[in-house]
C-alpha cells in the first residue's frame, strides 16, 4: 500500500545543517523555534484549545535524509558507532518511510502575522516539513516503568568553556547565545567514528539563533573531556 501526505506546517529552527542537531528532543532546552502553520492549515480555529497545552508532538519527514537507502542494521550513535541494530530498535533518521516524532515544549501561540507555534528543546534542521501536530497528554505519554536496556541513561555531557573572544562576542550579542551554543555542545556532536581520535581537530558547526537572524559560524575543538571554543563569526 502506498499513502501521500502533505507538509502542514514547516520548521524554522537554529539548526541550519544536520551537524550539531541534538539526537534527541528536550536536550538543549535553549533552542528556540518557530512552526509555520501553511496555508489551509493556518486557520486559528485549527489550534482552539491547544494553548492548554505545555507540550506537543511534531510528526515530520526527515527530508535531508530521502536520498539515502534503508538498511535493515544500522550503528547508533549512541552505542559509539561499533554495534548494530535493527533500524526499527533505533531512531535513525534512515528508514523505510522516513518519517520521525518529537516532543517538544510549546511556548505560545502567535497569530498576528499567519500562525507559529512558538516551541523549545526542538531537534529538527531549519525548514523540516510538519506532518502532523498532536498535543502531549501525560496521563498516557508518559510511561512511568518503560525501558530501553540500550538507552538507560542520559548521554554523557561534556564540559563546554570558550575563549575570551568567544565570551566577549556572547556578552555583545545576545544574553542566550552562550547558553544555546554550551548546550549543543554539551552533546558532543563530533561523528562516533572520531571521538578519541582527534584532540585537538577543529570543527565548524552553524547556528542561526534568532529565527530571522543571521547565521553564526562556531569553530571549536575537543581536549579530553572539555569542548572549547574557538571563535564565532
Amino acid at each position: 500500500m502506498k499513502f501521500e501526505f502533505e507538509a502542514i506546517a514547516r520548521v524554522h529552527s537554529p539548526y541550519v545543517e544536520k551537524f550539531g542537531v541534538p539526537r534527541q528532543p528536550g536536550l538543549v532546552p535553549a533552542a528556540r523555534a518557530e512552526i509555520e502553520l501553511l496555508p489551509p492549515y493556518n486557520d486559528p480555529a485549527c489550534v482552539d484549545g491547544l494553548e492548554t497545552c505545555s507540550h506537543i508532538w511534531l510528526q515530520f519527514v526527515f527530508d535531508q535524509s530521502l536520498d539515502t537507502q534503508w538498511r535493515p542494521k544500522v550503528r547508533p550513535p549512541r552505542l559509539g558507532g561499533n554495534q548494530s541494530l535493527g533500524v526499527f530498535a533505533t531512531r535513525s533518521p534512515v528508514r523505510p518511510n522516513p518519517i520521525g516524532l518529537s516532543v517538544v515544549k510549546l511556548e505560545g501561540i502567535d497569530s498576528e502575522n499567519g500562525l507559529r507555534l512558538m516551541v523549545s528543546g526542538l531537534d529538527l534542521v531549519d525548514g523540516t516539513p510538519i506532518l502532523d501536530i498532536k498535543p502531549y497528554v501525560p496521563y498516557v505519554d508518559a510511561v512511568a516503568d518503560a525501558q530501553n536496556q540500550f538507552a538507560v541513561a542520559e548521554p554523557e555531557l561534556l564540559g563546554v568553556i570558550f575563549s575570551p573572544e568567544a565570551e566577549r562576542f556572547c556578552q555583545q550579542h545576545n544574553g542566550a547565545l552562550q547558553a544555546l551554543i554550551t548546550q549543543v555542545l554539551q552533546q558532543d556532536p563530533r561523528p562516533a567514528y572520531h571521538k578519541n581520535k582527534d584532540e585537538g581537530r577543529r570543527y565548524g558547526l552553524s547556528l542561526k539563533p534568532q529565527i530571522d537572524g543571521a547565521v553564526l559560524n562556531i569553530e571549536w575543538c575537543c581536549e579530553a573531556q572539555l569542548i572549547r571554543v574557538l571563535s564565532i563569526s
